[in-house]
């Protein structure tokens, strides 16, 4: 850091928000130079991932995930003698997992690496390469990346916002767990939720918009997911929205703890007819993220601070050379693995400019967001997917050939006894490669890099049928799904 006459502090890089994204970024920026970074974050370095998404949530999934597993084999399921966690341990391990929301770790890390910390929040002043923190000025010799994530969207519902809804955060970090538990919204974090809320033994209700769950994925893994929780005693009610919601003295009582009385719950259906009400002891929204742009200065460089920033593939905001934008900031890839990638990219591409190297190559691109995303949702059964669906493939214009089957080989039965898992490809016909993957059922997750790497790596059908599964594993199906097109 240096700083001028004016009392302005300079850097190199500066980096507006500290999590995963943000880090990446700075880390990248300046790695093995002499260049400078700082990270300005008001809340917790390490953001929504450590402390309130990925690593909570997985950490609360985990334990009914492995007892299920348990139980379903001859030798160890004698002993279990219940698939429901024990409530407190598996808290306490959440709390493990987040580090009790304490970021000294992440902070020591940071000064590790070099990257300076300000607390507290950012905005752009109009001047190219400037923001102000507090009062306090800060100027970027190379770069601004903004990397401030987002925020759960609550709709504008009647009686929604005085009920102080749970959102994520408040699931994630549940305290009390509430008897009766209503749900809006049918993606990711609704399905994870209501899996692990059941574990806890809630008893939960998702009202869904549409006719599906997860309706990015294929249809037939969103119709397993919903089986799944069926299973787990879930009511879906697809077609439903909430309409009114009352709340009996809402009380401000902290994250994951109920807000308050019982929550009344009207609902409509999607043509605007009356469907039976709901009483719960919780509302969860998970009705979608937006961008945390607003109260940035956006507006002071001419850009809505409401809509994801427009980007290129160098992830530079459209018009200004010196300002970049990462991970939900953008909304290409709302992903905490995709934010990170796209940090890295940027990373490569402020040290290139900075040492005067040209950006002709690949790295220097944000090229896996378009067609190359790779996705789990942890439910049960689990959902890992990268690259596109049948429907995406066909509104893209490709020529589009499909294979799906039953993951019933030796490595699935050798896992459990009851394994039910399917697995699907989308393949581009005229070129012989594959363009999308799904696989449905216990621990796909461990399935998919090796589909993420035939997608990126365009690697001919031909040429796949030499890269031979190891025998007695669960990546058998890869052979079962070539032999299907061979």
């Amino acid at each position: 850091m240096s700083r001028s006459g004016d009392n302005t502090d300079t850097y190199d890089v500066v980096v507006i928000g500290g999590g995963p994204a943000g880090e990446n970024a700075a880390d990248y920026a300046i790695r093995g130079s002499g260049r400078t970074a700082v990270i300005i974050e008001d809340q917790l370095v390490g953001g929504e991932c450590s402390y309130w998404a990925c690593m909570p949530s997985k950490a609360l999934l985990g334990a009914g995930a492995v007892l299920e597993a348990a139980a379903g084999l001859p030798g160890s399921a004698p002993r279990v003698t219940s698939t429901r966690p024990d409530r407190d341990a598996l808290l306490g391990w959440r709390d493990t997992m987040t580090s009790h929301r304490d970021d000294a770790s992440q902070v020591r890390w940071l000064d590790g690496a070099g990257i300076d910390l300000v607390r507290g929040r950012a905005r752009l002043t109009g001047e190219d390469g400037v923001v102000e923190v507090d009062g306090r000025r800060i100027r970027a010799r190379e770069a601004v990346v903004l990397a401030t994530g987002s925020t759960a969207s609550i709709p504008d519902i009647p009686g929604l916002r005085d009920a102080a809804p749970w959102t994520s955060r408040d699931v994630t970090a549940v305290v009390e767990v509430p008897e009766r538990v209503g749900v809006l919204g049918g993606g990711v974090v609704a399905c994870e939720a209501a899996t692990w809320l059941t574990d806890l033994g809630a008893t939960v209700t998702m009202a869904v918009r549409g006719q599906a769950l997860l309706p990015a994925m294929e249809p037939w893994a969103s119709a397993m997911v919903a089986e799944g929780l069926r299973a787990r005693g879930v009511d879906l009610r697809f077609g439903e929205t909430f309409g009114h919601v009352q709340r009996v003295k809402t009380r401000d009582t902290g994250p994951g703890r109920v807000h308050g009385g019982p929550v009344r719950i009207s609902l409509t259906g999607a043509d605007g007819s009356r469907a039976d009400g709901l009483e719960v002891d919780e509302v969860l929204v998970a009705a979608g993220r937006r961008p945390a742009t607003v109260g940035l200065g956006l507006e002071t460089l001419g850009i809505d601070p409401t809509q994801p920033l427009d980007v290129d593939d160098h992830l530079n905001v459209a018009g200004r050379g010196w300002l970049y934008a990462v991970g939900d900031t953008n909304g290409r890839a709302p992903l905490t693995h995709m934010g990170k990638y796209q940090a890295r990219v940027v990373g490569d591409v402020i040290s290139a400019r900075a040492e005067g190297y040209r950006l002709d190559g690949p790295r220097y691109r944000a090229l896996a967001d378009h067609s190359a995303v790779p996705q789990v949702v942890f439910t049960r059964p689990e959902v890992a997917s990268v690259g596109m669906t049948e429907q995406t493939a066909r509104a893209a214009g490709i020529e589009v050939r499909t294979t799906e089957l039953d993951i019933a080989v030796a490595g699935s039965a050798l896992v459990r006894s009851d394994y039910r898992g399917h697995a699907g490809l989308v393949i581009d016909a005229l070129r012989e490669v594959i363009v999308g993957a799904t696989f449905v059922g216990p621990d796909v997750a461990e399935l998919l890099h090796s589909a993420t790497v035939a997608v990126v790596g365009e690697v001919p059908l031909d040429r796949l049928w030499h890269a031979v599964p190891a025998y007695p594993t669960v990546s058998e199906v890869w052979l079962r799904l070539l032999e299907s097109l061979h």
